[in-house]
């Protein structure tokens, strides 16, 4: 039996409780773990993909930037667009490209500044910014230049294809 104060008919000693309800049962609680770790496996999952886009969009990034930057160049030394369009193309992206990218020794500028040089460094920073299988071309007609980035970038493609990054700049000289 149980007692009761008179005043209030609150239970004040040794009140019974229903059987189902004297705590947490061992499966609520690793209901309860699934919950969480399947929460958790999808954060890390959304933590991983957020890195993998953010280093796709860091190299569309510097592939808008080398291409304003060739358009820039040209610009600058708009006498010499026909060597800047014979210059830089995706056939001339060879090894020699590909070493003077990779030896350490950030692409320099050269103390005369001549077409070929810039030709020359412009091609090792597409390298050297944007991987071993980038290259950029350029394309004149008239007083309008084309200059295509490309690189490989795997996040937007489902089996991994070369070039699958590209930027196309188009501007008046």
């Amino acid at each position: 039996m149980m007692r009761s104060s008179s005043t209030s008919g609150l239970c004040v000693i040794h009140c019974a409780t229903p059987a189902g309800q004297r705590g947490f049962s061992m499966i609520e609680v690793l209901i309860a773990l699934v919950v969480l770790a399947v929460g958790l496996l999808g954060l890390a999952l959304l933590q991983t993909t957020n890195l993998r886009y953010t280093k796709s969009a860091n190299l569309r990034t510097q592939a808008v930037n080398l291409g304003a930057e060739i358009l820039d160049t040209m610009r600058a030394n708009h006498t010499e667009v026909g060597a800047y369009a014979a210059g830089i193309q995706q056939s001339q992206f060879d090894a020699a490209v590909i070493t003077d990218a990779g030896d350490g020794n950030a692409c320099g500028t050269t103390p005369v500044l001549t077409s070929a040089a810039n030709i020359t460094r412009l091609k090792c920073e597409v390298v050297e910014a944007l991987g071993p299988e980038a290259w950029a071309s350029v394309a004149v007609a008239g007083n309008q230049v084309t200059v295509v980035v490309t690189w490989d970038d795997e996040i937007w493609t489902t089996s991994k294809t070369l070039g699958s990054g590209r930027i196309q700049l188009v501007s008046q000289l």
